[in-house]
């Protein structure tokens, strides 16, 4: 597994070993023993999440006020424009966000640690997004931040779609501004 880094502390962009031929290939999506060697976190993932969504849904920005969740993203149908916001408030990119192209061709995975909104914008004819989390969903302290906040201003490629999609609780994110009243990170 090849592990690079990012702009944002923590955050890691991990490209597994593929084996490959006429017949296919092989590759291992996650190895706890490698995952701890080579990113150098012992972390335990309580719970695996499938996302499918068709061309042009926007899903997010997604945290968690309580039980912040890391997140090892994956693509394994398809290709999205991943992006992520640095929500630790003693973070010196807190506030910032980075993108990143996911697919099943790359097969890039993102290893997201918990204090980050997460969302994505699928660019494929549909997407099947798979990612574990080391803390569980808890609706209750779910937040959405909103995913075109002018102090955030995400570049989101939705001229290329010309039409998309969003959820009324996508819709309804708030402010960073706002968000920052109830950071616990």
């Amino acid at each position: 597994m090849k592990v690079t880094k990012t702009s944002m502390e923590g955050l890691l962009i991990l490209e597994p070993m593929v084996f490959g031929d006429e017949r296919g290939f092989f590759y291992e999506s996650y190895n706890q023993r490698d995952f701890l060697k080579k990113v150098g976190l012992d972390v335990t993932f309580v719970q695996a999440n499938h996302s499918h969504s068709v061309q042009g849904v926007l899903r997010g920005l997604h945290y968690q006020v309580k039980q912040p969740q890391g997140k090892l993203v994956s693509v394994i149908r398809g290709k999205i424009f991943d992006v992520v916001v640095d929500l630790r408030q003693g973070s010196s990119t807190f506030g910032k966000w980075e993108s990143f192209e996911l697919s099943e061709e790359n097969r890039k995975q993102l290893w997201i640690p918990p204090g980050f909104a997460h969302g994505f914008l699928t660019l494929s004819k549909s997407g099947d997004v798979l990612y574990k989390t080391t803390d569980y969903y808890a609706p209750e302290h779910e937040r959405t931040l909103a995913w075109n906040d002018p102090e955030i201003s995400v570049s989101w490629p939705l001229e290329e779609l010309g039409e998309f999609k969003l959820s009324e609780k996508d819709g309804a994110g708030i402010s960073l501004e706002k968000a920052k009243e109830e950071i616990l990170y």
